[in-house]
């Protein structure tokens, strides 16, 4: 049995491991079989995380998380968490290859999904003027006509945001109206660089290295059009990865794993929930690892308010793992 599992491997899955694994709880990382790293292997350059001034790639930044946390002793695992039981003071996680590991805390990381449009260039392009994240990007976009897809608050923000670098922003909505609450429309109408195509779809993203425009179809008329642009930004929601967790935490309004005030606690003893998976705001690659610190702190605190003898049976990590 092991002390701590942590599902995903993204900021927070990485960071809660590098503090778990230096607390000595030898902790095992289930980084997935294909999304290994989160969200951040899409990323290519990131100048905003600290103490890269000269910036850093996304994958070359998770490289070393990780390899920072397996310094200090954390174990990964690249497999699929495909059942979960979280009741009881052991908790069981069951991978995709049938193995079950079992542990007395577990760390929810998860993350979330950006929603994307499902074209066939979108991932092609995706970090050569796809983004889904302004905050992380719109530097890199400076002077140059950009659009945003979507009609909702985040969408708005990230149009008005995006004006800071951009010289021209067009928001592509399918509606001819906006979804987004009155006050960010208000300050969406009123930027002078920001123009709206009420009506339209993206049916496809030209480019061969980077983006050079995109074709729209007309959702009324279905008339098809082409649009110059130099970047593309979706924003259409994200969705946080919580399906495995659904039935057993509790979750909030916004579809993120409910924790207790600024602590990672989940409603179920034992259980904590750190990065985009509780954040339905900020969703920052600087926030999630802060979030991940958190969650491994009070696992750590949580441990040593178990019994001596539950512990003692999580103190060698290779009887931790049962084939089903």
């Amino acid at each position: 049995m092991r002390q701590i599992i942590i599902i995903g491997s993204g900021p927070a899955g990485y960071t809660a491991a590098i503090y778990a694994a230096r607390a000595n709880l030898r902790p095992l990382v289930i980084a997935s079989s294909v999304e290994a790293g989160g969200e951040l292997m899409n990323t290519t350059d990131v100048e905003n995380f600290p103490g890269f001034p000269e910036g850093i790639q996304g994958p070359e930044l998770m490289m070393k998380m990780q390899e920072q946390a397996e310094r200090f002793g954390a174990e990964v695992v690249y497999d699929d968490v495909v059942r979960l039981e979280l009741e009881g003071a052991v908790k069981t996680v069951t991978l995709g290859s049938g193995e079950s590991h079992e542990a007395l805390a577990v760390i929810v990381a998860t993350g979330s999904a950006y929603r994307k449009l499902g074209l066939a260039d979108e991932e092609r392009l995706s970090g050569h003027g796809v983004s889904w994240c302004a905050t992380c990007d719109g530097f890199f976009f400076k002077n140059k006509t950009i659009a945003v897809v979507g009609g909702g608050d985040s969408a708005m923000e990230e149009a008005t945001f995006l004006t800071r670098f951009a010289s021209k922003v067009y928001v592509i909505h399918r509606k001819d109206t906006l979804r987004a609450s009155k006050i960010m429309q208000e300050r969406a109408f009123a930027n002078d660089k920001i123009e709206f195509v009420w009506n339209a779809e993206v049916s496809g993203i030209t480019g061969d290295d980077a983006v050079d425009g995109v074709r729209l179809r007309n959702t009324v008329s279905g008339d098809q059009s082409t649009l110059e642009l130099g970047g593309l930004f979706v924003a259409i929601g994200n969705d946080p990865r919580t399906h495995l967790v659904h039935k057993q935490l509790a979750l909030t309004p916004e579809g993120t794993i409910a924790v207790q005030g600024r602590s990672s606690r989940t409603t179920v003893a034992g259980v904590f929930a750190a990065g985009d998976v509780v954040d339905p705001t900020y969703r920052q690659a600087v926030t999630a690892a802060a979030s991940g610190t958190v969650a491994a702190l009070d696992a750590e605190h949580y441990l040593t308010s178990l019994p001596q003898d539950l512990l003692a049976q999580a103190s060698e990590p290779e009887l931790a793992t049962v084939t089903e």
